[in-house]
């Protein structure tokens, strides 16, 4: 079942943002659904990619689970919740605490890839951070940088140095943001590892409740994270298992970036659903739609 986007009669819908459906389900808790949706340079692309809201979800649930950092997620069983009905939400929905988001993107970056090898070889830093001479894309950084961004909901997102988030949020929120962000990027760079996997760079989002922060959204997911094959890179290949696969697409397809982007080519959204699914069961060690 491919799904470009839910409808719940008996929910109150909250936000449809580029990729998940998010519903209330009563004061203080939210009814999260991943669609087939898939987003590159800020637009929503017309094509939708068989399975990929499936494995946002089982692999966002996998690493709430297994990462030992307070996060938003309660449960994907919907019977007591009354939508077990929705054949629609199967493994691509979950329940969650409400909380107040934080306006900012951590970005953490373990190798130079993507566009921040882009942005390295114009200046020699990213985002303001000098980076060592001479690297090539897909090198490993001596050690993980912190890279935070504005999170707009319309437009591009800004870098931000680390003194804008100590202006915004106060000095030991932000250390402790920069260092939480920091510590989950290790754990799972060194869990995937062992599976074969290198986490290049990835993203988190963070919420409050009553002061206490939590990781919300997605975590360690192929939206949010570069993800490479070991043994190919170690051969001297870059071969994302993420979204990165349609970005390059996109980049060499002539389009100009400033008007939605053309369908993408069958063969296109194939090897990228492949990609999908290959890194969901690489990681958790499960069959899609085995647990």
């Amino acid at each position: 079942m491919i799904i470009a986007k839910i409808d719940i009669p008996d929910l109150k819908l909250l936000k449809r943002g580029k990729v998940r459906d998010i519903f209330y389900i009563n004061d203080n808790k939210l009814l999260i659904v991943s669609t087939d949706r898939i987003s590159a340079f800020d637009y929503v692309l017309k094509s939708l990619i068989p399975f990929k809201g499936v494995v946002l979800n089982k692999l966002s649930i996998f690493w709430f689970q297994k990462l030992n950092v307070d996060n938003h997620f309660l449960t994907d069983d919907l019977t007591q919740y009354g939508l077990g009905k929705y054949n629609e939400l199967k493994d691509r929905s979950m329940v969650v605490q409400m909380s107040k988001p934080l306006p900012f993107e951590f970005i953490i970056r373990g190798y130079i890839v993507g566009g921040g090898y882009r942005e390295y070889k114009k200046n020699g830093s990213i985002s303001g951070i000098k980076l060592p001479d001479g690297l090539s894309e897909g090198d490993r950084l001596p050690e993980p940088i912190f890279t935070p961004t504005t999170k707009e909901e319309t437009g591009h997102d800004r870098p931000v140095k680390f003194e804008e988030l100590v202006n915004s949020l106060g000095e030991e929120k932000a250390r402790y943001l920069r260092d939480k962000a920091i510590s989950i990027y290790k754990y799972g760079k060194d869990f995937a590892l062992q599976k074969g996997i290198i986490i290049a760079d990835t993203k988190f989002e963070f919420g409050e409740i009553d002061g206490r922060v939590i990781l919300i959204d997605e975590a360690l997911t192929p939206d949010s994270s570069r993800f490479f094959d070991l043994n190919e890179y170690n051969k001297g290949h870059l071969m994302n298992l993420d979204k990165e696969y349609v970005r390059a697409y996109l980049l060499n397809s002539g389009w100009e970036r400033k008007s939605s982007p053309p369908p993408l080519p069958e063969d296109v959204v194939k090897k990228t659903s492949e990609r999908y699914i290959k890194i969901y069961e690489i990681l958790t060690g499960n069959k899609l739609g085995s647990g």
